[in-house]
């Protein structure tokens, strides 16, 4: 079977501020073939006298339909597939969705022929990218960090014991109780009843009083009520309520609160310290210590990762239109939905949950979307500029996680990616990695105040680039604005 890229012919034609159209030829050979398979799969499907179900052979079916019908199907089943392909041919990186014009379909024996325009990530103008002086802050252990994580493997290990007084915020009760909503009694017209409703009774249920986990005012008409006293609490089913037919509905809820129980937190001890798997109360602080300094440590090292990759980028002049970063903003909002549906939360849902619009969020996407795209185009520039290319140890290293986790070898795992043809799109993804190890290991770390102090500065250099960007300094208005100059810096 021929490779896809000898079925699939592209050429790039630039259109300016970073959009171009490909024009696409899908072989004959490749038509004719996916014909053939769109005329079986009819076939399967089409009835005919004298021929059992799904026996109808292709030719008959063609005879029968007519070609070009036939051939309609095939090309939108097959319109996927030679897209992704001709974006792997051109060799381009995609921003947005493409605007696609099909044309004619093909006479027998001949190509397809489509084209598409479509935005594309720009190219960059590398500024200075090596030995960039880039602030990074200190890692500190925070002793209150240590302090709120022994309260909470406090609450983690504390105990329910049951007191005689009032229920108050924070402690817990062991309730009956039963909903009932509103109900017009049929014929009375105005008279209205309250009756209890399905899945709103619960015997010696436990409850917290202060979790915000039951229906607001729920858990506030409890507070101070004791052992042995029934209260009646009248409430709203939110709007956005999981059941629909109760959603928004008023209802008045009878609760008999049977007992009242208040959390007991264990003495911080060394019996709290041996529970925990240590011997003491300072060797478990200690143990706590360094896992919260590791912690810290990460988040300073990815910092200063993000800021050495920043300081790379606003050296760099990058082209970067409205119009594309709307593009960007687009895609990540899709993914972003695609991640909740896995969620089970829809669109609509997560609209009525933020209580914001669709294009208010998108408007809030697009600076983000900006620096996203400026930074993958000063690491496509550098890793251009640097000739970096992922080694195949690289690519197994890469892989291994993955191999460990479904239990075969990286090596098998990369057989997989080649044979589903994404092991270019796992090298791209690496040699990117790569490029930001290389500007982060040549960046010099300073202190943030000096960073700051810096970021206030004017220099003739200064001016001289913001000018050329068609953008202002950041942090700084220019000599007329009385900026400060130094000639050391």
């Amino acid at each position: 079977m021929a490779a896809m890229g000898e079925l699939v012919h592209t050429t790039v034609t630039e259109l300016g501020e970073s959009r171009v159209r490909v024009d696409v030829q899908v072989a004959p050979g490749e038509i004719k073939a996916r014909v053939q398979r769109k005329a079986s799969q009819l076939g399967r499907e089409l009835k005919l006298p004298g021929f059992r179900k799904g026996k109808v052979p292709a030719p008959l079916v063609l005879q029968r339909l007519g070609r070009e019908a036939v051939l309609e199907d095939a090309v939108r089943d097959g319109l996927g597939s030679w897209y992704a392909e001709a974006i792997k041919d051109s060799e381009i990186v995609p921003v947005g969705d493409p605007k696609i014009d099909l044309g004619e379909l093909p006479a027998q024996g001949k190509a397809l022929e489509f084209s598409f325009e479509i935005g594309v990530l720009p190219v960059a103008e590398l500024g200075e990218y090596s030995g960039l002086e880039v602030g990074r802050r200190e890692a500190v252990l925070d002793e209150e960090l240590i302090d709120r994580e022994v309260q909470e493997m406090r609450e983690r290990l504390a105990r329910l014991e049951t007191v005689a007084r009032p229920a108050g915020e924070g402690d817990f009760v062991v309730i009956d109780y039963v909903g009932r909503l509103p109900t017009v009694e049929e014929g009375s017209g105005e008279t209205v009843r309250m009756v209890a409703f399905a899945g709103g009774e619960g015997r010696d249920q436990l409850i917290e009083l202060g979790g915000g986990k039951l229906i607001p005012g729920f858990e506030e008409g409890l507070i101070g009520a004791g052992a042995g006293e029934t209260r009646t609490v009248e409430l709203s089913f939110p709007a956005d309520y999981g059941n629909a037919e109760l959603a928004g509905r008023e209802a008045s809820f009878e609760i008999a609160v049977k007992e009242v129980k208040g959390k007991q937190l264990p003495d911080v001890d060394e019996d709290l310290a041996v529970d925990a798997g240590f011997d003491d109360v300072d060797e478990l602080r200690e143990d706590i210590g360094r896992r919260i300094l590791e912690a810290e440590e990460q988040r300073v090292a990815e910092e200063f990762r993000e800021a050495a990759l920043d300081a790379a980028v606003a050296n760099a002049r990058v082209p970067v239109t409205a119009e594309l970063a709307r593009s960007r903003a687009r895609e990540m909002w899709e993914r972003m939905l695609h991640t909740l549906s896995h969620r089970g939360i829809t669109r609509e849902a997560y609209l009525q949950i933020v209580g914001r619009g669709e294009e208010e969020i998108l408007a809030e996407m697009v600076p983000d979307a900006e620096q996203g795209l400026r930074r993958e185009a000063v690491l496509s520039a550098v890793v251009a500029a640097e000739g970096i290319e992922p080694s195949e140890q690289d690519l197994l290293q890469a892989v291994a996680p993955t191999a460990e986790r479904e239990g075969i070898t990286p090596e098998q795992v990369l057989a997989q990616l080649r044979e589903a043809g994404r092991v270019e799109e796992l090298r791209e993804d690496l040699a990117a990695r790569q490029a930001v190890e290389l500007i982060v290991a040549r960046a010099k770390p300073i202190p943030l105040e000096q960073a700051a102090a810096r970021e206030q500065l004017w220099t003739p250099e200064k001016e001289a680039e913001g000018e050329r960007a068609g953008v202002g300094v950041a942090g700084g208005e220019g000599a007329s604005g009385g900026g400060l100059w130094t000639p050391e810096r």
